[in-house]
């Protein structure tokens, strides 16, 4: 048996960190989901700017798509939607095998309106209904002003992967948002069976700071962290309040670990999954982290409800004079003005390309 079977028979999801349309044409994404257990996918701007705008493979649509004359970002999201209407209907038999629990896929909102929670509102109810796919997440950022929009967009019932999650107090604040998304939805006697996940990012914890702290503890962080907010994820689900929506037909928002490829060369490239294997939890990887995880891989110990060893390594890191939360607050807002940079330059290559066609 593979490490990837493994891993889907001790209940964590995996996920696919990448689409593009050759995947898609060459029958790579089926090809993952038969033999590496994969049971979903998400998709970010960078993503796309890499697939877009490299190669042909979306220049016969964007071309017949520039004649009808859309700007530059309506070009993205029709292509983009052609292709995840293409990988939901991929992974439409695991949605319903497992009754919503899995089979998703992800598409962004524009990371321009980050921290615009009204236009969040209204853009991921659009996207959603124009996918018109069940299994269709609309990726939210989990900002202090995106915050709001997760809470709306769950009453209006849109299925939601919260994005740019750091610390514990972002799972939590995220999580926050959505049970008093799915109360609102209940108390307006409307169904509570709305899905969601909670992405929290691993690998760009060590990835800030491991040059600055002792060898004993470089690339223990970002494992504390999912650690961390599994414990939180553990004590959540385990509540009266949750306990309460459950009963009203709530299930649980996934906790998903993302980022998980491995940065650093001293550290073995499978890390980041070896080490955060858990039941009913997803982890999103891309393909040759996938691939070296089936060939090499070792999740043979699941995480601890409790958070493990968590506490003593932020008290190893707070010693060696890393402020935990500080950095948190920090990757957050790095991520941000990352993702509106590959935003902007997924732009400036479709601009590019439909000139060209033109």
């Amino acid at each position: 048996m593979t490490a990837t079977k493994e891993l889907h028979r001790a209940g964590q999801s995996i996920w696919i960190d990448d689409i593009t349309r050759s995947m898609l044409d060459s029958g790579r994404l089926a090809k993952m989901i038969a033999e590496f257990s994969v049971t979903g996918l998400t998709s970010n701007p960078t993503i796309f700017e890499k697939a877009i705008g490299s190669g042909s493979d979306y220049d016969a649509a964007a071309e017949a798509l520039v004649r009808k004359g859309l700007s530059d970002e309506e070009l993205f999201f029709e292509l983009a939607l052609d292709d995840l209407r293409r990988a939901a209907d991929l992974f439409r038999p695991i949605y319903d095998r497992t009754s919503g629990v899995d089979g998703w896929v992800s598409l962004e909102v524009s990371p321009l309106l980050a921290y615009d929670a009204d236009a969040t509102i209204s853009e991921a109810k659009r996207l959603y209904a124009k996918a018109d796919r069940p299994n269709l997440f609309i990726k939210i950022p989990g900002t202090h002003e995106g915050l709001p929009a997760i809470e709306a967009a769950t009453f209006a019932g849109v299925p939601v992967n919260v994005t740019l999650l750091f610390t514990t107090g972002d799972y939590l604040a995220a999580a926050e948002a959505y049970v008093r998304g799915l109360e609102r939805r209940v108390a307006a006697g409307l169904d509570a069976n709305v899905r969601s996940v909670a992405s929290v990012f691993i690998s760009r914890w060590d990835r800030a700071i491991v040059e600055d702290v002792p060898d004993a503890i470089k690339n223990r962080l970002g494992i504390a962290i999912g650690q961390s907010a599994y414990r939180a994820y553990r004590e959540l689900i385990a509540s009266d309040r949750w306990q309460r929506l459950e009963n009203a037909g709530a299930r649980p928002q996934r906790l998903l670990f993302a980022s998980t490829s491995s940065k650093d060369k001293r550290a073995t490239d499978t890390l980041y999954i070896d080490k955060l294997a858990a039941p009913n939890t997803v982890n999103t990887m891309p393909e040759d982290t996938l691939r070296a995880f089936a060939d090499h891989g070792t999740a043979s110990d699941l995480l601890a409800a409790n958070g493990g060893d968590c506490d003593a390594i932020f008290a190893a890191h707070a010693e060696a004079g890393v402020d935990v939360e500080a950095l948190g607050r920090k990757l957050q807002a790095d991520g941000a003005k990352a993702f509106v940079a590959s935003w902007r330059d997924l732009l400036a290559s479709i601009a590019s390309k439909t000139k060209a066609l033109a």
